[in-house]
């Protein structure tokens, strides 16, 4: 079984030998509770969207989301899981997307943890240029002092050293419903994008 989850092998053998437990996760109150602060109609990026459990509950919530995932596997479930509805859904690689700041809101699930701490900086850098001045990256984060993964832990201070650049935190709180494999150390967390790399948003 390949071991490198940076590639997209890793992942579609998992999905085929039926080995994912980071799948039919739910959204919690606080999730519910920022998204109903959008606008209607604002738009959606879930990266490394896996089954795309999280797209029914953001289009109810009227947002218009793109779901992407470099596994094919993990596109091929999706799309049959949301073969009814207006997502739109393909498969890609989240670090070759344009870098066009035109979503409101990237929806963090399990994404960040999955990837290998070599590539977190160009997770950054590339939310930087998806995510205009004022919009959010949100979601989920596994905070947990696990180096070996996936899911690879991380703290809130390293995250904040990694997005402080370019974001300011407005939201920390445990997840009301999380998974096993995550063992209760996922939190969510709001990052709003800064005005100006180095600058801070009023309060």
């Amino acid at each position: 079984m390949a071991q490198d989850s940076s590639l997209a092998d890793f992942w579609d053998v998992r999905y085929q030998q039926g080995v994912t437990p980071w799948e039919g996760a739910q959204p919690d109150a606080h999730m519910q509770r920022f998204i109903a602060t959008l606008p209607q109609g604002s738009r959606v990026l879930l990266p490394g969207c896996g089954s795309a459990a999280d797209v029914r509950w953001l289009l109810q919530a009227g947002m218009q989301v793109d779901a992407i995932d470099f596994s094919h596997e993990a596109i091929r479930r999706a799309a049959a899981a949301l073969q009814d509805s207006p997502v739109r859904l393909w498969q890609a690689d989240f670090f070759t997307l344009e870098a066009t700041p035109i979503y409101d809101l990237v929806f963090e699930r399990a994404f960040l943890c999955a990837l290998p701490p070599r590539m977190w900086r160009d997770y950054t850098h590339k939310m930087m240029q998806l995510i205009p001045s004022g919009a959010y990256l949100a979601g989920v984060f596994f905070l947990a002092d696990k180096a070996k993964g996936p899911p690879f832990g991380t703290s809130r201070d390293a995250l904040q050293q990694l997005f402080g650049e370019g974001f300011a935190l407005r939201d920390c709180q445990p997840v009301g419903a999380p998974l096993p494999v995550f063992a209760g150390q996922e939190f969510w967390m709001v990052w709003q994008r800064q005005l100006a790399a180095g600058s801070e948003l009023a309060e």
